[in-house]
């Protein structure tokens, strides 16, 4: 059996009003606000095992979703190297809307995938999914950057970068938050399903 390097994170998602002429079209709209419990300690019972509204006002509710495992793949190598050589090293989040109301009375912005890799950022982009980021704390870094150095292949190290994870902004000017499509109102449903495809 194969043991890979984890962490057990959650991941808070926030509904905010659309301030200015765009909240004509969209009221709210839901952004990856945080992702906890990157102490690298081996348990997080704290965050529980069901979502739960953590804070909830007129303009704003902070939604918390326990239960991610984060893993490193030495297959995986590049796409953590592309993280951590960008001027910011961070997480990403695969994050999909609700069909149908689950959690509360009105359908909410679920996260279904925490990764520390562009590669796997990349193939939820190509799928058309809603990909958030947010950065990574200093000791998630260093965490992944010693796998990185154990097993890195020399040889792939000139790859370029895609251009799809140069610095983004979304149409309200949000640093890094990438959607591709729209979300009225309540919010639609996401779009197909994407894989990492790792091996090893």
């Amino acid at each position: 059996m194969n043991h890979r390097p984890s962490l057990q994170v959650a991941v808070v998602m926030r509904r905010e009003r659309v301030p200015g002429a765009m909240s004509r079209w969209q009221t709210w709209r839901w952004v990856l606000h945080d992702v906890l419990g990157h102490d690298l300690t081996p348990h997080e019972e704290h965050f529980g095992t069901a979502p739960r509204c953590l804070r909830q006002t007129e303009d704003e509710q902070l939604w918390l979703h326990p239960g991610f495992t984060v893993e490193l793949f030495k297959d995986d190598a590049e796409g953590y190297y592309l993280n951590s050589t960008t001027p910011a090293p961070c997480w990403f989040v695969l994050w999909r809307m609700e069909e149908e109301p689950t959690l509360s009375d009105e359908v909410m912005a679920v996260p279904t995938m925490v990764s520390l890799s562009y590669h796997d950022a990349g193939r939820w982009l190509d799928a058309q999914e809603n990909v958030d980021q947010v950065p990574a704390p200093s000791e998630v870094v260093a965490w992944m950057n010693a796998f990185m150095d154990e097993h890195w292949v020399v040889e792939a190290k000139r790859r370029k970068r895609p251009d799809s994870f140069r610095a983004l902004q979304d149409r309200f000017g949000n640093p890094a938050s990438v959607s591709t499509e729209k979300i009225r109102g309540g919010g639609m449903g996401g779009g197909n399903p994407g894989g990492t495809g790792h091996g090893q």
